[in-house]
């Protein structure tokens, strides 16, 4: 059975254990011991049977002339738990976190040929549209 957290503090260990396929690369502790303190980040984790195998993270913003939004920054599903709705779940729990602290407007982007994360975002009600995707590498000059 699927159960879906959102981390706090306390959660270190969990995400920890979390699957190697479940985030781009080894999770290092001194990083995620910091995300977890940070009060403007969310982490959702879904086990199975206690062991990690999905996770969603986001991350709340303002500007000047705008309230309070959410960024949906990344979601990743275990290989073997993927086309289960374990993604929407956790999107679900990061999108009620946010309604709670009184969020209106969440936000999340995506490559044009990343066509399941475009299915998910459509069965959330998301409205998409065409975006400029550029990445900037800020190492050293």
């Amino acid at each position: 059975m699927i159960t879906v957290k959102l981390l706090d503090e306390t959660d270190l260990d969990l995400l920890l254990s979390a699957d190697t396929s479940v985030f781009d690369g080894p999770i290092q502790p001194d990083l995620a011991k910091a995300y977890l303190a940070h009060p403007d980040y969310l982490i959702a984790l879904a086990s199975d049977e206690g062991r990690v195998v999905g996770m969603a993270t986001g991350l709340y913003y303002f500007h000047p002339d705008k309230p309070l939004e959410f960024f949906v920054n990344e979601i990743g599903v275990a290989e073997g738990h993927q086309r289960q709705g374990i993604a929407k779940l956790l999107m679900t729990k990061l999108f009620d976190a946010a309604r709670q602290r009184g969020v209106k407007y969440a936000w999340v982007g995506t490559e044009q040929d990343n066509v399941p994360a475009k299915a998910l975002y459509a069965a959330l009600d998301g409205k998409g549209q065409d975006m400029a995707y550029y990445e900037f590498d800020l190492g050293d000059r």
